[in-house]
């Protein structure tokens, strides 16, 4: 089994909990991304990280690492779940089709909260998950971890504009995913 040569920088990128994407604009990431989607590539790279205790899991158009988890692990994971269902309807609410490929400024964002009380409710509720108060505040933190967290890249730094990577669909699925059966919603305070 002769892994590629890039195999060190592929883990040095997931192990941190990062996505390797096919539609980012960094070059070096787009080619990683072609170096593991090769079919004889993914499996070899698959069973090599699987020794130590890494799973390399295929999205749709990006890559990541999931491990098993322990209990307390899998409470952060919960809590990191509930911040992300909380920026994805943000999000959601600014524009529908927020999604992979998706170009925005923080601009386009904080001109719509002055107009939309909505979106201007669903940003202060980031409060919580931010320790910030101004919008401006809120919301560049928010963009840093979805840039941290490879879901976003900034593509035009003297325009401010960002692009949503392939890796956000990563966190829709993790959304349709919730299944809350019709006889429980009743139940769940609002």
């Amino acid at each position: 089994m002769e892994v590629p040569v890039q195999t060190a920088e592929i883990f040095k990128i997931l192990s941190k909990g990062q996505f390797i994407s096919s539609n980012s604009s960094d070059k070096m990431i787009s080619d990683l991304y072609n170096v593991i989607d090769s079919e004889d590539n993914f499996e070899i790279l698959r069973d090599y990280f699987e020794n130590i205790n890494f799973v390399l899991e295929k999205g749709n158009e990006y890559f990541y690492f999931s491990r098993p988890e322990t209990k307390v692990d899998l409470e952060k994971k919960l809590e990191r779940a509930f911040e992300w269902i909380d920026t994805i309807d943000f999000l959601k609410t600014f524009d529908n089709s927020f999604g992979s490929g998706y170009r925005f400024t923080p601009s386009d964002i904080l001109v719509r909260i002055k107009t939309d009380a909505e979106l201007e409710t669903k940003l202060d509720g980031l409060k919580k998950h931010t320790d910030k108060v101004k919008h401006q505040d809120i919301l560049d933190k928010v963009l840093k971890k979805l840039i941290d967290d490879t879901f976003i890249e900034l593509e035009n730094e003297i325009t401010h504009q960002y692009k949503v990577l392939a890796s956000f669909k990563y966190l829709e699925q993790l959304i349709l995913t919730i299944n809350i059966p019709d006889e429980v919603i009743d139940e769940i305070p609002e």
